[in-house]
């Protein structure tokens, strides 16, 4: 059930009003929703530049500006002069009689990345919605960008259990370079422990050495330096899993197209099968050349 501290639509004058004030750092850019038809016409640019003029799924500066009236959010990063750098998006929605928040937008200029600055738009969206009363987010992520997968299960401490095959089809985007769309669907559960000690740095990340005895899911074998995976094992059973994948898939794309493919292949085949066995993703590990994702069984409270 919705609660918090607004129970309705606000006015179109007042519809900033129940936002947090801003994020503000003198040496870091200021955290703020976007308030204006011109700021919302700023990040469809930035949209473009970070995927190209041709990208077709950019979401229009009407829809952003729409989104803070009804209960989503869009919010960005501005620098001292004003220019926004990067920018979150997101609508809400009732999922099984929940109000909960689908995060569909996360980018940040190049030259600023690895920074910090897409997490603390992550932390700013939780600010934003435990105010209202929404405990529980989703968004979804490439299960080959280690990156990605480092930052949701280690330091935010969310979880997953659906894989979502090619979820948004074919597109003209130069990072996805003919390796499919498929996404792993995060769910964050903003106000849990779990979540709560993973933002308090209370608990580390987990390392190779932790889980060396673990049953992998796949072999990997190193040619000419880059990882090459084996067919997976469908039949294994125990309570922890790990599946290697490759520890920076954008030197593989670089070096061997065909080789990503075969990554997304093998991926799919493995996180499918086993997550719809009721497998949960709860860690990530990074391993050097590969990295690991640590599926948890359903009968397993917790991971290692």
């Amino acid at each position: 059930m919705w609660t918090g501290r607004w129970s309705g639509v606000p006015s179109w004058r007042d519809f900033s009003s129940w936002l947090p004030e801003a994020a503000v750092s003198a040496s870091e850019p200021t955290l703020r929703s976007l308030v204006s038809l011109e700021e919302c016409r700023a990040c469809v640019r930035l949209q473009e530049e970070i995927w190209g003029r041709g990208y077709g799924e950019k979401i229009p500066a009407a829809m952003l500006l729409l989104a803070n009236r009804i209960g989503g959010l869009t919010a960005g990063a501005f620098d001292s002069d004003g220019v926004l750098q990067a920018f979150v998006f997101g609508l809400a929605g009732i999922v099984g009689g929940e109000v909960v928040h689908w995060s569909d937008t996360l980018a940040v200029r190049r030259g600023l990345r690895d920074r910090g600055l897409g997490t603390r738009l992550k932390l700013f969206q939780r600010q934003v919605l435990l105010g209202r009363g929404v405990h529980r987010m989703h968004w979804t992520f490439d299960p080959l960008q280690g990156r990605n997968a480092w930052i949701n299960f280690t330091k935010l401490g969310a979880v997953c259990g659906e894989y979502a095959p090619d979820m948004y089809g074919e597109t003209a985007s130069p990072l996805h370079r003919g390796v499919g769309t498929d996404r792993l669907v995060a769910t964050w559960q903003m106000d849990s422990e779990r979540v709560r000690s993973r933002l308090a740095g209370e608990v580390p990340p987990l390392r190779a050495e932790m889980v060396r005895d673990v049953p992998r899911i796949l072999a990997v074998e190193m040619r000419e330096g880059l990882p090459v995976p084996e067919p997976p094992i469908s039949d294994l059973s125990h309570p922890h899993l790990l599946l290697p994948v490759p520890g920076d898939v954008d030197e593989v794309m670089a070096a061997d197209l065909s080789l990503a493919v075969l990554w997304r292949g093998v991926t799919r085949e493995a996180l499918g099968s086993y997550l719809r066995r009721g497998y949960e993703i709860r860690e990530f590990v990074r391993e050097g050349p590969t990295s690991a994702y640590l599926l948890v069984a359903p009968e397993e409270e917790r991971a290692l």
